[in-house]
């Protein structure tokens, strides 16, 4: 079986961590070098449930998404929740490694197993990454339609391919216009709307959109006439974790190492219900 430190290396060539953004924190949080891995488990979050999971699971090592402490820490302390994640881990040897913004701007990243999921074909980055001379990395990905929908039959679609979530998919814009070409991000998406307003696409789906910029955005018909789609931020990042456990799948069957990997199903999207409106949106003299 192989080392933690030869998984870990061959994880930092699909994601090297030197593309992360400077404000990330990615890599190995904890775990031992020499430690041998039989079984690794992907999530999107490092929280108590996904732990538990990979504990129930007997895996040694825990990949995510999203970082453990983002903004760094004064204490492990077992009476904190993020000290409490550590602690379990250690104690039951399971290294936990992170994947952040190398993964959103890897080819194939985040986003490409998002377009995946909606059936979409990728035809570029959305914002390139200026050191690949291929043009192939970089943050979201311009997108076709396989024919025509309406922006309410591709909410329909995402809401139908994508993990469910209490959320489910908002749109802003005209639910009827037609949509050929949409821009994705995975994650959070509204600093890129300058990028998606010079991709000139139909519609542009991502998720965490606030008010402020998605209401400004939509507002400016004449520079920006497409539609907005807002899906919860975890179901627009779980794909990878299927587009990552299959590619270290492959690494395993090649080199031999015989690793059992899996994704972990457990929503850990924060938001748990949903109640929706009585009445119809700018009914009664409500706002626009």
């Amino acid at each position: 079986m192989p080392r933690l430190s030869e998984v870990i290396a061959a994880l930092d060539a699909l994601w090297p961590p030197e593309r992360a953004e400077g404000w990330d924190a990615v890599g190995t949080v904890c775990g031992e070098p020499d430690q041998e891995i039989t079984r690794v488990l992907f999530a999107v979050d490092p929280v108590r449930e996904i732990v538990d999971e990979a504990v129930k699971l007997d895996a040694n090592l825990l990949v995510t998404h999203h970082p453990l402490y983002l903004r760094g820490t004064t204490t492990v302390a077992a009476d904190t929740f993020k000290g409490r994640v550590v602690h379990t881990l250690i104690k039951n040897d399971i290294a936990l490694h992170v994947a952040h913004t190398n993964a959103d701007r890897a080819d194939p990243g985040v986003s490409d197993a998002l377009a995946g999921a909606l059936d979409l074909r990728v035809v570029r980055p959305l914002v390139p990454d200026p050191t690949d001379p291929e043009g192939r990395r970089g943050l979201g990905r311009v997108c076709e339609l396989d024919h025509p929908l309406t922006v309410r039959e591709l909410a329909a679609r995402a809401a139908g391919r994508l993990p469910a979530t209490a959320q489910g998919i908002r749109v802003a814009g005209d639910p009827e216009a037609v949509v050929r070409t949409v821009a994705v991000s995975g994650g959070s998406g509204d600093s890129l709307f300058d990028d998606v307003r010079a991709a000139g696409v139909d519609a542009f789906l991502t998720a965490d959109l606030r008010h402020h910029p998605a209401s400004e955005f939509i507002a400016d018909r004449a520079h920006s006439p497409l539609a907005l789609l807002d899906a919860a931020h975890w179901a627009t990042e779980w794909p990878w974790c299927e587009l990552a456990a299959a590619q270290l799948d492959e690494i395993s069957d090649r080199k031999g190492w015989g690793l059992r990997v899996h994704v972990s199903k457990t929503v850990t999207d924060p938001w748990t219900a949903h109640a929706a409106s009585t009445e119809t949106p700018n009914a009664m003299g409500a706002p626009n």
